[in-house]
């Protein structure tokens, strides 16, 4: 079995979990707020890139019930939950990497914590997709955890394993400004792993430039 086939059926045998553990998580409300302000189109469009049991789209959607969202999961658990959770939304099981077959065009795209289950090269594509499918102006909002990408492997838990990919805050910003993105911002949240550590969690956002 290939290391994506693994992660995914590992994501779809721990929806439930998931859901349990971070349905209600307020760790990163404050870069949502800053979504739900900087997308001030009324009834934007917005798509969920990765969205599991529907966690971050309930936030938002608790902040902006006008958004119009479509959120997107590999694992069919997942997508069950977050329709049970958000009835007001739209869901379907689709790969991250197979966005650009979409044909709708997005005011927002989240994508909260995906990169951790792409390679460097996955990430790239999935950020020039993403301008490909937003609107003038658009957000896209990323989350991922910085280290060495050549320290990607296999994370075990009670529930299986699923591959972790680490990438470069550097890097992803060469992307965005390669693919044209521009107002980059950046934040950092302390993620507690034990009574005495913690991860940093990073979460890049940025804008499409409006067309000339």
């Amino acid at each position: 079995m290939d290391r994506y086939r693994e992660t995914f059926d590992t994501w779809n045998n721990v929806a439930s979990i998931y859901q349990d553990k971070f349905m209600d998580l307020d760790l990163y409300n404050d870069t949502y707020d800053y979504i739900c302000t900087s997308i001030d189109k009324p009834k934007a469009k917005l798509l969920e890139i990765g969205c599991g049991p529907g966690n971050i789209t309930k936030y938002l959607l608790s902040k902006r019930p006008d958004f119009d969202i479509l959120g997107i999961d590999i694992a069919p658990n997942m997508i069950e939950l977050a329709k049970l959770n958000n009835p007001t939304a739209h869901f379907a099981v689709m790969d991250s990497r197979q966005i650009n077959n979409l044909d709708t065009k997005y005011d927002g795209i989240i994508c909260g914590f995906c990169l951790p289950y792409l390679s460097h090269i996955e990430s790239n594509e999935l950020i020039s997709n993403s301008y490909d499918l937003l609107n003038d102006n658009g957000l896209i909002y990323l989350s991922f955890v910085e280290g060495d990408p050549d320290k990607s492997d296999f994370k075990v838990g009670s529930g299986g394993r699923v591959y972790f990919n680490f990438h470069n805050l550097d890097n992803l910003k060469a992307q965005l400004i390669r693919t044209k993105f521009d107002e980059i911002e950046i934040f950092k949240v302390k993620y507690k792993t034990s009574e005495t550590e913690f991860d940093i969690h990073t979460i890049l956002t940025a804008k499409k430039k409006n067309a000339l």
